[in-house]
C-alpha cells in the first residue's frame, strides 16, 4: 500500500514545477505540429524531418542541463555556493560556443539532411526551409538547457516554470500570426518558435548571472571552467547520442513507408516526446535530490529517495499509458484531417501506450544515475541498448511491416534500457559521497 512520507514531499516539490518546465519544448513541437498540420501532409512530413534533426542536435547537448543540475546540486548540497555558480556559468559559456558552431553546421547541412530523411521532394523542401530558419536559434536552445539545469541544482524551479509558460504562449501566438495570418507557412512556424526560444534564453541567463554575482562568482568566461564543463559532459553526450540515434533511425525507417505513415510517425513522436518529458519530471527530481543527498554524504537518504521515485515512475507511466490509449482513436484529428494518417497512427499509439509503464521507471533510474554523476556507465549502456534496437527497427523497415511494428521495436528499446539501469542501481558503484 502506498503511504505518503517525507521523501514523497521532496519528490513532488521538485517534480511538479519541473513537469511544467520540461514540457516546454514538446509543447512547442505539438503546437507547431497542430498548426502546420492544417497546411497539408507534405508540410507535416517536412516538419517531421526537420524536428527530428533539431531534436537530435539539441538532444545531444542535453548534458548542458543534466551536467549543470548534477554538479550544481552536489556542490550546493555540500555548502560550496560560489563553486556551484562557477560551474553554472561555465556551462552557459559552453552553451554559447556549441550553439554557434552547431547552428552554423545545421544551416550548411540542412538540404542534405532533408534529402536523406525526406520521403518526397516536396517534403524535403519544407524540411530544408524549417531547418534554415531554425538554425540561428540553436544557441538559444542550448542556453535554455544550461540555465535551467543550473537553477534546478539550487532548487529554483519557479523561474524556469514562469519562463516556459510565457515562451509557450508567445510561440503559439507567433505561429498563428506568421503561419496563417501572414501566410508564411512552414517558414513562419520556424520563425515564431525561434523568437520564443530566444526570449526564454535571455530571460533565464539573466537570472543565473544575477544569482552567480550574489554568490561571489564573476560570471565572466573562464577557460578552465568551460573546459571542465565540456570534459564532464562527454559521457552524457555519448549516452544521449545513442538515444538520439535510435529516434533518428526510427524517422528514417518511417520515411520508407511513405508520406502518410511518416506524417503519422511525426504525430506519434510528438506525443511520445510530450509524455517522455512529462514523466521525466520525476527524473529531474532524481537528478537534483540525488546530487544533493550524495553531496551531503547521505547514502541511506539516497536509497530511500530512489525507492520512492521508482514507485512514482511506475504510477506516472501507467497514467500516461491509459491516457494515450483513451485518446488514440481521436487524437489524430487534432493534427490533420487525412484518413490515411489516422489509419497508420492508431495502432502505433496502442503499442506506445503499452510501453509507458516501462518508460516511467527508465526515466527515473536514468535521472538518479545522472544525478550521481554516473555518466560513463550510462554511455556504455546506451551503446548496448542501441545495438538491440537498431536491428529491430531495420527489420521492420526491410519487411515493410508498418508503423505499429516500428514502435514495437521501440518497446524493445525501452525494455533493454530498463535492464541496464536496474542492474546498475542495485549496486553501490554509483553512490559516491561528498562534494
Amino acid at each position: 500500500m502506498f503511504t505518503w512520507g517525507a521523501a514523497d514531499r521532496q519528490i513532488v516539490a521538485v517534480a511538479v514545477p519541473a513537469f511544467f518546465a520540461l514540457v516546454s519544448e514538446p509543447l512547442m513541437l505539438l503546437a507547431d505540429t497542430a498548426i502546420v498540420g492544417r497546411l497539408g501532409v507534405a508540410e507535416l512530413g517536412g516538419l517531421a524531418v526537420a524536428s527530428s534533426v533539431l531534436l537530435t542536435v539539441v538532444g545531444l547537448c542535453v548534458f548542458l542541463a543534466y551536467g549543470s543540475t548534477a554538479t550544481v546540486a552536489r556542490l550546493h548540497g555540500a555548502g560550496h555556493e560560489r563553486a556551484a555558480f562557477d560551474g553554472a556559468t561555465g556551462g552557459l559559456w559552453l552553451a554559447v560556443g556549441l550553439g554557434v558552431v552547431l547552428g552554423g553546421l545545421l544551416a550548411a547541412a540542412s538540404r542534405p539532411l532533408a534529402g536523406v530523411l525526406g520521403s518526397s521532394p516536396e517534403v524535403e523542401g519544407h524540411a530544408t526551409t524549417y531547418l534554415l530558419v531554425s538554425a540561428p536559434a540553436v544557441p538559444a536552445m542550448l542556453l535554455v538547457l544550461a540555465a535551467t539545469g543550473a537553477l534546478r541544482g539550487v532548487l529554483d524551479l519557479r523561474t524556469p516554470l514562469v519562463v516556459t509558460v510565457v515562451a509557450n504562449l508567445l510561440n503559439v501566438a507567433l505561429n498563428l500570426l506568421l503561419v496563417h495570418g501572414a501566410g508564411l507557412g512552414v517558414a513562419g512556424s520556424a520563425a515564431g518558435t525561434a523568437i520564443a526560444q530566444w526570449v526564454a534564453a535571455l530571460w533565464l541567463v539573466a537570472v543565473v548571472l544575477r544569482r552567480a554575482r550574489a554568490a561571489g562568482s564573476s560570471g565572466r568566461p573562464d577557460v578552465a571552467g568551460v573546459v571542465s564543463a565540456a570534459r564532464d559532459g562527454v559521457p552524457l553526450l555519448a549516452r544521449t547520442a545513442t538515444l538520439r540515434a535510435a529516434l533518428l533511425l526510427g524517422t528514417a525507417v518511417a520515411a520508407t513507408f511513405g508520406d502518410a505513415p511518416l506524417a503519422a510517425h511525426q504525430i506519434a513522436t510528438s506525443l511520445v516526446t510530450f509524455l517522455a518529458f512529462a514523466m521525466d519530471a520525476i527524473a529531474i527530481a532524481g537528478q537534483t535530490l540525488t546530487g544533493r543527498t550524495l553531496g551531503s554524504g547521505d547514502a541511506e537518504g539516497t536509497r530511500e529517495l530512489t525507492r520512492r521515485m521508482i514507485t512514482w515512475g511506475v504510477g506516472t507511466g501507467l497514467l500516461a499509458g491509459l491516457l494515450l490509449l483513451a485518446l488514440s482513436p481521436v487524437v489524430g484529428s487534432w493534427f490533420t484531417a487525412d484518413e490515411q494518417v489516422h489509419a497508420a497512427l492508431v495502432p502505433a499509439l496502442v503499442v506506445v501506450a503499452a510501453v509507458q509503464p516501462v518508460s516511467g521507471v527508465v526515466f527515473v533510474l536514468d535521472g538518479v544515475l545522472i544525478g550521481a554523476g554516473d555518466g560513463v556507465y550510462l554511455a556504455w549502456a546506451g551503446l548496448a541498448v542501441l545495438a538491440v534496437y537498431a536491428p529491430l527497427a531495420l527489420l521492420a523497415g526491410s519487411l515493410g511491416a508498418g508503423l505499429a511494428w516500428l514502435w514495437l521495436a521501440y518497446g524493445g528499446f525501452q525494455l533493454a534500457r530498463l535492464v541496464t539501469l536496474w542492474l546498475r542501481q542495485r549496486g553501490t558503484a554509483w553512490m559516491v559521497l561528498g562534494a
